[in-house]
């Protein structure tokens, strides 16, 4: 048995502004409830997606304790607690457990570029100060350090409630090495949808996804098919939503997500800088016409 159970497709939501650049708790009671209604596995807020780095710690706790009371039992709330402090890293950590978060997503410590033996030691004391499930977060590309498949497989080894890690590398054979060396008995969940069917296809988990903010049910729909081994179905599935999956990274992430829910009425178009609206309007452009494809084919969740 794995050390806990998060397959299948965990949204990482975006935390909604008010135009006044107030945490919009109206609009996350709906985007939650939109998203459980459309069969999502779990949410995860305040990581990259939730803009995270310039949410105060009041905004961030505020964030975590709503997204739980909303959620009310119904799917897994992964909370993003990680820093680049390990003190301020674990303080988030046990708030997330005290308002009820059923686990902790931890991102790399980012600027400081540990070493492998220091990111052991900030995982570990972490996990050590908490009793809830631990998930990595390995994304290189936005903190500037890769946890290395033995510094996984040390800390799995060493820390029951360390479960799993969200695999944002962009690498299929680092996830594949990690779910080798793990024996299958850790989570590995894609953090880059369009590797979610490869990864399970090679014995992962599922994805902790961007794209599911816009067409949950969709999206959920094929990743559980491909988790039940329908692999021909999820890629024709799949197939349809590449060049979303693409337009949501043609500007930094979350501009793009948070640019199609605000078209649809879930947010508004409102972000803290340094995060900014499109830099370039044909970006916007593109991003519209894949949202009008799939809108077409009914994977668009409408508020």
């Amino acid at each position: 048995m794995k050390k806990g159970q998060f397959s299948g497709v965990h949204t990482a939501l975006i935390t909604p502004f008010t135009k006044k650049d107030n945490l919009d708790e109206e609009r996350l009671e709906q985007i939650i409830e939109a998203q459980i209604q459309s069969g999502i596995d779990g949410l995860v807020p305040c990581g990259t997606t939730g803009e995270s780095p310039t949410l105060s710690h009041d905004e961030h706790d505020r964030t975590i304790a709503l997204t739980v009371k909303f959620a009310n039992g119904r799917v897994p709330v992964i909370a993003g607690t990680g820093s680049n402090a390990t003190s301020e890293a674990i303080r988030l950590s046990r708030h997330a457990q005290q308002v009820g978060a059923d686990a902790v997503l931890l991102v790399n410590p980012y600027y400081n570029k540990p070493t492998q033996k220091g990111l052991y030691l900030h995982f570990k004391a972490i996990a050590e100060s908490v009793d809830i499930p631990c998930i990595l977060y390995n994304i290189k590309g936005r903190t500037g350090v890769n946890i290395e498949t033995e510094t996984v497989k040390a800390l799995s080894d060493a820390c029951a409630n360390i479960v799993g890690v969200k695999e944002a590398s962009g690498s299929l054979e680092q996830m594949r090495a990690v779910i080798d060396a793990t024996h299958g008995e850790f989570h590995v969940l894609s953090g880059d949808d369009n590797l979610s069917l490869p990864l399970i296809e090679s014995g992962g988990d599922g994805v902790i996804s961007v794209g599911s903010n816009i067409c949950p049910a969709y999206i959920s729909n094929m990743i559980h098919l491909a988790l039940e081994g329908k692999f021909a179905a999820a890629r024709a599935m799949e197939a349809n939503l590449a060049g979303f999956f693409k337009a949501c990274f043609l500007e930094t992430n979350p501009i793009p997500i948070k640019t199609a829910m605000a078209r649809y009425g879930w947010c508004e178009e409102s972000f803290r800088l340094p995060m900014c609206t499109f830099e370039n309007e044909e970006n916007r452009a593109r991003l519209y016409a894949e949202l009008d494809a799939l809108e077409v084919l009914g994977a668009i969740t409408r508020r």
